[in-house]
């Protein structure tokens, strides 16, 4: 079921690929605006005591990753990553290739699998692996897909033909959103963003084939080169979908036109970062007035929820253009879209033709040089179709017992970090403060995995791919259309326990760090504290500041969407980000591409304070210690930087960078390295910055 506001992660996935951060040349440091930085110092190092002399792999860091011959006061990405830069390929099947991420990755895959091909091979079989086992076996079984052909869709394309007039538009796309393929929009259960414990409702603009509204509506030569290739991809699958040459191509012409204009009425992805402006909740006498041609009473019904009473829309301007567009677009033009939805979402479920049309697209937005290998794409769609299943076994093997209490200890110091930082402060006034502080204090922390397994209530088909998905795809729409007018779940996922990612959810007010994440190299009982703190800790201290960036700051503690600050202390804090939006604005991706400050905004502040907070909580755990330890000449301090730059050692082709750039809340890594250490006094110390330095500006940033 697709989220309409996404919780602050650590990555971001898009339609077109992992958005891993990107790799992009350096910038020089802006002039920057008022609200810089005034350090809250952390801890003291250790000084005096006895040193251990030793290797940066005996403290968890790579020694081959390493530039020595950068200066890390000019481009400390370079001077952390240079070596595995020179070296490192992207494998062809992959658009992008992160040093830590991927090396995850693949581990936490190569397992899945194993626990996959186990389950389709054992004959008394536990339930959990009977049904893991039967939705592998069936996607694996390439022949049966093959002669299956387009009939598993053949009775919603029919069903396309048919539609006439907007009434037949409104039953198609019901049927469609009751599957799990969202034509024109979609609906989702949402926390009320007033009133955080009730589930209500929630429609968001949707229905397009390209990943953002600006590739429709951008005249720079990219923009219309992409979209003409969609057009011909559109009519390529079409073709393979039955229709004949020209019908095919008319088909196309009419998908282009219709999304359109959805993209014009379609808010940015900067709009889309405003929580105030994504809350508009409507009766459905109101939902009715707003969009009167479209038929939302046999909407809901259709959907098993007449019940409704009211819904959150995110955008009221959507739907009013989306009602004009139904009265004005020709009955055959919705037929050609409606089939083109249904052929763009169930292609990875057809015979191999159409997975390879699907690539072409992909291949032109992503620079990616080959699909991935089936078993790949199939552990991918178990994952999506049944995660919480595959994980138990997952967590059995793979989540070592000493992660959880690791993870436990870091929240705690990082959050003991923050709550020093806002008593610090000296732009907040007390009772700010204070409103800040019980936020700290009542946000929750979801480690590993979840306390309670979800049920998968849909039968599977060991011999059906297509049929599966379906079914799955159709269980998680009532799924979560039934939590509707229920109590909120605060310990309930949104992402998978395999996943190489974390996030916070400013509703609930709670942060999660799956298994999958809780793993070497971002942590491991063999590496250092202050090795650990860089990986991990900086992650712990993302999330956790993501309660207080741009956006999660415009919720209360109990997740409610209301102004707790004061009025001067809300102007400061928004010169301070003010600081961060023009820092990363001026940082150039590509020649000619530079980054969006107001998209990345938010991960921005979580990467700085994400940092900041590390490194204090690491040098306080570190107090007292008999020793300090030197790796290959790195101070402890200085491994700790290290860790975070290796961190995020990554290559991106240029395709994927400039679609990064586009659509992806997060910064390049290269700006995710340089751009929080340039702020931070204690990176300029460490490495013995001189003023002015690239890395150590002579305004920096300061949120929190």
């Amino acid at each position: 079921m697709r989220t309409q506001r996404q919780p602050g992660a650590l990555l971001a996935i898009t339609l077109a690929l992992s958005a891993l951060p990107a790799c992009g040349p350096a910038a020089s440091p802006p002039p920057l605006p008022a609200g810089g930085a005034k350090a809250t110092p952390a801890p003291p190092a250790p000084q005096g005591l006895p040193v251990v002399e030793t290797r940066l792999e005996s403290v968890g860091l790579d020694e081959s990753a390493l530039d020595r011959s950068a200066n890390p006061c000019e481009d400390f990405y370079q001077f952390a990553c240079g070596g595995w830069l020179a070296k490192a390929e992207i494998p062809g099947d992959e658009p992008i290739w992160m040093r830590s991420f991927n090396e995850i990755e693949k581990r936490n895959e190569a397992e899945l699998r194993r626990i996959l091909e186990e389950a389709t091979q054992a004959g008394d079989r536990d339930p959990v692996s009977k049904k893991i086992g039967a939705y592998y076996g069936a996607c694996m079984d390439e022949a049966a897909v093959e002669a299956a052909g387009v009939k598993p869709i053949a009775d919603l394309l029919a069903k396309a033909r048919r539609v006439r007039d907007a009434k037949g538009v409104g039953a198609l796309v019901t049927e469609l959103h009751g599957r799990g393929i969202w034509a024109l929009f979609d609906i989702a259960a949402a926390q009320d963003m007033k009133d955080a414990t009730r589930v209500i409702a929630q429609l968001d603009q949707s229905g397009l084939g390209l990943p953002d509204r600006d590739y429709y509506l951008n005249e720079d030569d990219k923009s219309k080169a992409l979209r003409r290739t969609y057009e011909e991809h559109v009519a390529r699958m079409m073709r393979l979908a039955g229709a004949q040459e020209a019908a095919a191509k008319k088909a196309a012409a009419d998908v282009m036109q219709i999304e359109t204009e959805l993209a014009k009425i379609s808010k940015t992805r900067v709009e889309r970062r405003d929580p105030k402006g994504l809350y508009n909740k409507l009766d459905r006498a109101a939902l009715a007035k707003a969009s009167p041609d479209f038929p939302w009473d046999a909407y809901f019904q259709g959907l098993g929820r007449p019940d409704v009473k009211e819904v959150n829309v995110t955008s009221v301007r959507f739907f009013e253009g989306l009602s004009r567009l139904l009265k004005t677009a020709k009955p055959a033009a919705w037929q050609n879209y409606l089939a083109w939805h249904v052929v763009r979402s169930m292609a990875p479920a057809l015979p191999r033709a159409f997975v390879d049309e699907s690539f072409t697209l992909r291949a032109a937005l992503t620079g990616q040089q080959e699909e991935r290998p089936r078993w790949k794409r199939c552990v991918s769609a178990t994952d999506a179709a049944l995660g919480e299943l595959l994980a138990q076994p997952f967590v059995k093997t793979s989540f070592p017992g000493e992660s959880k209490p690791a993870a436990e200890a870091m929240v705690r110091e990082i959050s003991g970090a923050f709550a020093r930082e806002v008593r610090s402060l000296d732009w907040m006034d007390e009772g700010t403060k204070q409103r800040a502080l019980a936020k700290l204090g009542a946000m929750a922390n979801l480690i590993g995995y979840p306390d309670k397994w979800r049920t998968y209530d849909f039968e599977v088909d060991p011999k059906e791919y297509a049929k599966n998905e379906l079914a799955s795809r159709a269980f998680d729409v009532r799924w979560h259309l039934g939590k509707i007018d229920k109590p909120v779940d605060r310990n309930e996922w949104q992402m998978s326990p395999p996943a190489v990612n974390a996030y916070y959810d400013p509703q609930r007010n709670h942060m999660v760090f799956p298994a999958g994440i809780l793993q070497p190299p971002f942590y491991s009982v063999k590496s250092g504290v202050a090795v650990n703190l860089g990986g991990i800790g900086m992650v712990v201290g993302h999330e956790l500041t993501h309660g207080f960036d741009d956006e999660g700051s415009q919720f209360d503690a109990k997740g409610n969407l209301e102004d707790w600050w004061s009025k001067d202390v809300g102007a400061a804090f928004r010169e301070k980000t003010g600081c961060v939006e023009a820092q990363y604005s001026a940082y150039e991706a590509l020649p000619g591409v530079k980054l969006n400050g107001k998209l990345t905004l938010g991960e921005n502040i979580a990467d700085l304070g994400g940092v900041k907070l590390a490194f204090m909580a690491y040098r306080e755990m570190r107090k007292g210690a008999a020793e300090q330890t030197v790796a290959s000449g790195l101070t402890e301090d200085q491994q700790f930087f290290l860790a975070h730059g290796q961190a995020w050692c990554g290559k991106l082709r240029d395709e994927s960078l400039r679609l990064m750039v586009q659509v992806n809340p997060h910064s390049p890594p290269r700006f995710r390295v340089n751009g929080p250490l340039a702020n931070l006094p204690e990176f300029g110390e460490a490495f013995k910055c001189a003023p002015g330095t690239p890395m150590r500006p002579t305004r920096q940033c300061a949120v929190w």
